[in-house]
């Protein structure tokens, strides 16, 4: 009689590096407060500031206690291990899945992506390449491009080349107001609204200084709306949403901060338009190399180009009131049967990819 496997060990692994530290502290809190704990060996790990792993003893113990001692954001503090003990079967014939919770540069970017590819283990979300290229929005607006799907214009600026000239080209070619994006940050961390020359400087020198890229994209009278995308090589979408901001766009605050933003779900489109963004949205995920979840953020100009592609976030904010999990829900895949049907692709994925990591 064989005998019955161990249950899946599950790394959340939160925290990071970047300035989205706090965000990914929030989602991990509310990951765990509906991870069944039956079903898998709960393994959470913090990502430092400064770079550490460590395995949060206190978040440990509130998970013995119940779910109900959990806190609204995890500590980043507790024992310290390398990466290779912190993604390692515990017992033998052990499935390991790690859950990259990290938002932002160093944990969305393809880094840690890199890091358990070389361990071999399973792991929530996109690969190397497609994390890199949706992190970088120069390169994710470059492939999109090359596939076909319409975005607002643009133009791609490195810090040592701003300087007049290129802002002259600025207003020449996209004109007033323009947009400014580091191009490897989420959240709204670092992006601005620039009115003239004055302030394009402003936020180009705010931008670089998160990243050495930066974006700058023409201002559209717009509605934002954003589809969810689940899956491997056969994905499916969402529903689409609509974010309605308070501010003069959905900037860190408005989504964090002062909680006004307002979701609406599923967004009031035209029956062909809704049905359009659930395309483009599987088009852009499947040109882009996603795998298992990510959200299609567009713009919708009525009246004008109708849709636009604006980006991809292959880790997007995992609370159950954050977008991805809503538009989920709406769709009939509630928040804790969407965390086992994360944990199962990350498992199929892996195995897929398995005969293509052999030795030839």
């Amino acid at each position: 009689m064989s005998e019955t496997p161990p249950p899946v060990r599950l790394v959340v692994l939160y925290g990071g590096q970047s300035a989205e530290h706090d965000v990914s502290r929030v989602s991990a809190a509310h990951v765990l407060r509906a991870v069944d704990t039956t079903r898998y060996q709960v393994d959470p790990v913090a990502i430092t500031p400064e770079g550490r792993w460590l395995r949060s003893d206190a978040t440990v113990a509130a998970l013995a206690a119940g779910a109900h001692a959990l806190p609204d954001a995890l500590d980043a503090a507790g024992t310290q291990l390398s990466p290779q003990d912190t993604v390692a079967p515990v017992e033998a014939h052990q499935q390991v899945v790690v859950l990259p919770l990290l938002h932002g540069p160093r944990g969305e970017d393809g880094t840690v992506q890199g890091l358990l590819e070389l361990a071999d283990v399973a792991y929530v979300g996109s690969g190397v390449l497609g994390s890199a290229a949706n992190m970088d929005k120069v390169m994710s607006k470059v492939v999109a491009g090359a596939a076909g799907l319409p975005q607002v214009r643009h133009l791609a600026v490195r810090d040592v080349e701003v300087d007049d000239a290129l802002v002259a080209r600025v207003g020449r070619e996209l004109g007033w107001p323009v947009f400014v994006k580091p191009a490897n940050m989420g959240s709204s961390v670092g992006v601005t609204r620039a009115d003239g020359p004055e302030a394009l400087h402003e936020a180009l020198a705010l931008a670089t200084s998160f990243d050495e890229w930066a974006v700058v994209e023409e201002a559209v009278t717009a509605r934002e709306i954003e589809v969810g995308v689940l899956g491997n090589e056969s994905p499916r979408a969402s529903v689409p949403g609509e974010i309605v901001p308070t501010h003069d766009f959905y900037d860190y605050e408005d989504k964090y901060l002062d909680g006004a933003a307002e979701m609406v779900i599923p967004a009031d489109l035209p029956p062909a338009v809704a049905e359009e963004a659930r395309e483009l949205a599987l088009r852009a995920f499947k040109a882009l190399r996603c795998d298992g979840l990510a959200r299609v953020d567009f713009f919708y100009e009525e009246g004008g180009r109708g849709l636009l592609f604006n980006e991809i976030n292959t880790m997007p904010g995992f609370t159950p009131f954050s977008m991805f999990p809503s538009l989920w829900a709406a769709t009939g895949v509630p928040y804790a049967q969407l965390i086992d049907e994360l944990v199962a692709l990350a498992l199929a994925r892996h195995a897929h990819r398995a005969p293509h990591r052999r030795q030839r």
